[in-house]
């Protein structure tokens, strides 16, 4: 009797086992899907190589250095000075860490051509594929600090111009160590890379404001200056309107301004200012904040900066103010904590 009781418990709880199993599937099949177990989607790589040609490794120099603003995340410095600091650096690409931004356990690998710590053994696809796409040498998704959803903009000729700058550049030897991303991050950051399967052209710059267009993406602007909301996706309406607090080193933090022409944004900025913010790290007598790293973008040409200016102008003015000068209290607009953020 006893036996058969057994039996009926043991069946009952397989039972139950498969009803939780099946709730379970499909609760992960509504709400965020599998993509967050089984890896990202990531196409295989080519063999294809990127041929050095004097041109591709000015225009990669320039977009590398000036434009996306590459080693300021791909290199050690002091995130306190880091105008002076940067300038001296001789590791540029040698790798670096985020802690100084709030990201204790995300470091910026060493992408110089050191084969022993470096992307020496990385193939022209590999880098391609990590730049716009999301995907590491190694198949694994990148956090998206690599901002690589704007960098995916990136033309084919000028991806190409920035692996063939990157291959040129001094070899770093420096062991970074790997980013350990925090468990359930670890597994969102999955759904995040969208595979490139198909060319992508040289940009329509005829206009200043259709070259303005593609630079403030592949300058990844909207990255800092649009906040995004608790699943790390812009909030709808905001885009440009003044983004995420960063930790400033001092206990405090600071939040990256509203661009749009709207009256708590930039609309008092005419050309001539906006060039000379980016070029001195000064709006007249108030100091950029340096996590701004208008230290690299003073490096843009005046057409650039200009026909960067000439397409924020043309954005929806966003009512949202922002003031690093003043506490931070929170904001019912984009649900964080920054100066004036009680007044929004």
């Amino acid at each position: 009797m006893a036996g058969k009781w057994r039996r009926r418990l043991l069946k009952a709880a397989g039972y139950g086992a498969a009803v939780a199993l099946v709730v379970v599937s499909v609760g992960i099949t509504a709400t965020v899907g599998w993509r967050p177990f089984v890896g990202p989607k990531a196409r295989p790589l080519t063999a294809r190589r990127f041929e050095p040609t004097p041109q591709r490794l000015e225009r990669g120099r320039y977009l590398v250095e000036s434009v996306s603003a590459c080693f300021a995340c791909h290199t050690t410095y002091d995130p306190k000075d880091p105008v002076r600091s940067f300038a001296a650096a001789t590791n540029k690409g040698g790798g670096g860490s985020l802690a100084a931004e709030g990201l204790p356990w995300l470091n910026a690998p060493n992408i110089t051509p050191d084969r022993e710590t470096g992307a020496g053994d990385w193939t022209d696809d590999m880098f391609a594929r990590a730049i716009r796409e999301g995907i590491g040498h190694d198949g694994r998704a990148l956090f998206p600090v690599m901002p690589y959803q704007n960098y995916r903009n990136y033309s084919d000729e000028d991806v190409a111009s920035i692996v063939v700058y990157l291959r040129s550049i001094p070899a770093v030897s420096n062991r970074v160590a790997k980013s350990e991303i925090p468990f359930p991050l670890s597994r969102l950051i999955n759904t995040v890379p969208e595979p490139l399967d198909a060319p992508v052209p040289e940009p329509d710059t005829s206009t200043r404001l259709k070259r303005g267009e593609y630079m403030i993406r592949v300058a990844d602007c909207s990255g800092c200056h649009t906040p995004r909301g608790d699943k790390g996706a812009p909030i709808p309406g905001m885009g440009y309107a003044g983004g995420n607090p960063f930790e400033d080193g001092r206990g405090g933090s600071v939040t990256p301004a509203n661009l749009t022409p709207d009256a708590t944004g930039i609309s008092y900025y005419d050309e001539s200012l906006f060039v000379e913010a980016l070029r001195t790290g000064h709006v007249k007598a108030r100091k950029l904040s340096p996590h701004m790293p208008w230290w690299v973008y003073r490096n843009m040409t005046d057409e650039d900066l200009k026909s960067i200016y000439a397409y924020l102008r043309t954005l929806e003015p966003v009512e949202h103010r922002v003031d690093n000068t003043e506490r931070a209290t929170f904001c019912k607009v984009c649900k964080q904590k920054h100066g004036l953020g009680e007044r929004n």
